[in-house]
């Protein structure tokens, strides 16, 4: 398999490195902080979907309508749009381990809160809406912050198994809760989903901390020439921009797809398949992508090829989907979709840290602010193009499209050679992840 991959690289237009490989292999601390962030990552997405889990019981509860419930569920992307920059740009400066504490902290308690405010607020509505809207604020900082540490702690032949790892906890976070709280909903009730998920992200930041960041020395600054490359940056920003949109469209959509096409089948299969394919293929593509590195490919080439795999060869698959198809190979495209999608982790993702470390975790943000918003506005699309042609082709030939569109842009114009500063001007940190 990997010859197969690695005789691909040339017909891209990606070549071998000429220079000797550098990294060193991940030490027993770079392995305790990968299994720290996946996990709270998996916390953070345990307590994002929550809401979404209980929203049925809550809404029986309070006699919400169909519009109340979805101005309450949507009333978190809002705020998960305004705190991604300024995440990242406080994550550069003081260190994206702190950001992640307080905020994890912070959103935890939140979860934990939630049911009370519930109960002892005249209008649930409104101190639910509210509530879901601190939530994104909160939970906003996260994967800013986790680029910002990822950049400036973790050598570039190492970057890709990280992210990729941590990645795959918001995976992992959606099939636990997807479990575990449909359970603990139906034997106690939908308040103890928010006191467990709550109180366990208090517990894991403060475990966070206790044992890995008490007593660490004052972090070193960064300063920041200005950035003389924006093709490069802008390239990266619009093809994150295509991917989220697209995995967005994707998250939203497909449920419904199955059940207006499938209507006698069975929801947790297509609910928990896919995701269970995610995760693994999530933590292949970062192993690949390293191990590429380490053999001598160059950075860029490693990138595009991750990227090539995670637009171009699951649409393929997508498109698949327009046809008339079976219960099973729907399943199985759909699984193969989500699984290469899983491959932007190693690619575009990664990218900013190799282009811009010194300031990774504010443009992170920023482009996954972009891709939030443009995510939004191509659900809405989805399904004004439903309604108007009643036909699902059509989502699915504009997910291709958007993904293509993205490709084109990274392999045309993407570079993982440094634009901020000068390498030999960066201080270097004193714990290496």
């Amino acid at each position: 398999g990997e010859e197969i991959l690695t005789r691909g690289l040339p017909l891209l237009g990606l070549q071998k490195k000429t220079r000797a490989p550098y990294g060193s292999p991940a030490s027993p601390v770079a392995r305790v902080w990968t299994v720290v962030l996946l996990l709270g990552t998996c916390l953070l997405y345990c307590a994002r979907v929550a809401m979404p889990i209980c929203a049925v019981s809550m809404a029986e509860k309070f006699s919400w309508s169909k519009r109340e419930t979805g101005m309450v569920l949507g009333s978190f992307f809002w705020g998960y749009c305004f705190t991604q920059v300024f995440g990242g740009y406080v994550s550069d400066r003081v260190g994206g381990e702190k950001v992640l504490l307080l905020s994890a902290a912070a959103w935890g308690s939140m979860t934990a809160f939630t049911p009370i405010l519930a109960h002892f607020c005249s209008q649930p509505i409104l101190s639910m809406t509210l509530a879901r809207f601190l939530m994104g604020l909160l939970q906003g900082v996260h994967y800013p912050s986790l680029a910002s540490l990822c950049s400036q702690k973790v050598v570039e032949s190492e970057r890709g198994f990280l992210m990729s790892t941590v990645g795959s906890g918001s995976y992992l976070g959606t099939l636990v809760i997807g479990g575990a709280g449909s359970l603990m909903l139906d034997l106690y009730g939908w308040e103890s989903v928010f006191y467990v998920s709550g109180l366990l992200s208090v517990l894991w930041a403060y475990c966070m901390w206790k044992y890995l960041l008490k007593g660490e020395g004052k972090r070193g600054s960064y300063s920041v020439d200005s950035i003389h490359s924006y093709r490069c940056l802008l390239a990266v920003i619009v093809t994150h921009l295509c991917t989220a949109s697209t995995f967005f469209t994707l998250l939203s959509w497909l449920p419904t797809f199955f059940k207006d096409t499938f209507p006698e089948a069975k929801g947790w299969v297509f609910n928990v398949i896919p995701w269970l394919i995610a995760i693994p293929s999530s933590l292949f593509s970062g192993c690949l992508s390293d191990h590429l590195i380490s053999q001598g490919y160059d950075t860029a080439s490693v990138r595009k090829l991750m990227q090539f795999f995670s637009m171009g060869v699951s649409s393929i698959f997508t498109l698949l989907l327009c046809g008339t198809t079976t219960f099973p190979w729907a399943v199985a495209f759909v699984s193969a979709t989500m699984g290469l999608t899983t491959f932007s982790h190693s690619g575009v993702s990664v990218n900013v840290q190799d282009l811009a470390p010194s300031c990774a975790g504010a443009l992170f943000g920023v482009m996954n602010t972009c891709g939030a918003f443009s995510g939004v506005l191509m659900v809405y699309f989805s399904g004004y193009l439903i309604e108007a042609t009643g036909s699902w082709a059509t989502v699915f030939a504009l997910i291709t499209t958007v993904n293509l569109l993205g490709l084109c842009t990274f392999l045309a114009f993407a570079e993982a050679r440094r634009v901020d500063i000068d390498s030999g001007k960066v201080r270097h940190h004193n714990i290496h992840i």
